[in-house]
């Protein structure tokens, strides 16, 4: 070993114990790793991930109202954590997520429609043709419910350039 790798040697070791504590730190994840976790910004999740605040989605099909779910009975689907009022919804949920989850991810569906990406409100929901749409009040979920068909469609086109976006990209 040469008397300059002998200096640089240890240096190195160093550098790379502070570049490896600074990923860490920083939580900065490596690209493949990164491309094979669901992305859940495809979904109306809060802080903790939760989807619909909580409510069910089984419940709107099954009673006709949002009934809140209840942390024992939960799951976890790309991403999106979501509570269930029983374990026979939580267990009709897993059979066929797709026929319960709110569309376009719990976003208002009059936002999406109109090209923004902005908070569905639980308490202002419509089925239409066997899904789920939130808006994010009670008087746009109004203008959405006088003519859904034409709202879905403007929805149906928007929504694939926006579902992989955060809202703050969407909402420039």
């Amino acid at each position: 070993m040469t008397a300059a790798q002998k200096i640089l040697s240890p240096f190195l070791a160093r550098v790379a114990i502070v570049l490896v504590a600074i990923v860490v730190a920083c939580g900065t994840v490596p690209p493949a790793a990164a491309q094979s976790t669901p992305k859940a910004v495809q979904f109306n999740i809060d802080g903790k991930g939760l989807l619909l605040r909580g409510y069910d989605p089984v419940a709107y099909f099954k009673t006709g109202a949002p009934v809140k779910g209840d942390p024992q009975w939960t799951v976890t689907h790309k991403g999106a954590t979501l509570y269930f009022a029983s374990d026979a919804n939580r267990d009709a949920f897993a059979a066929a997520p797709d026929k319960y989850l709110p569309a376009y991810g719990g976003f208002c569906a009059y936002g999406v429609a109109s090209g923004y990406k902005v908070d569905g409100d639980p308490a202002v929901w419509k089925i239409v043709d066997g899904k789920l749409y939130l808006n994010i009040k009670k008087s746009v979920g109004q203008t959405f419910s006088a003519d859904p068909a034409r709202y879905i469609q403007q929805a149906e086109r928007k929504w694939p350039q926006m579902r992989d976006k955060t809202p703050t990209e969407v909402n420039k």
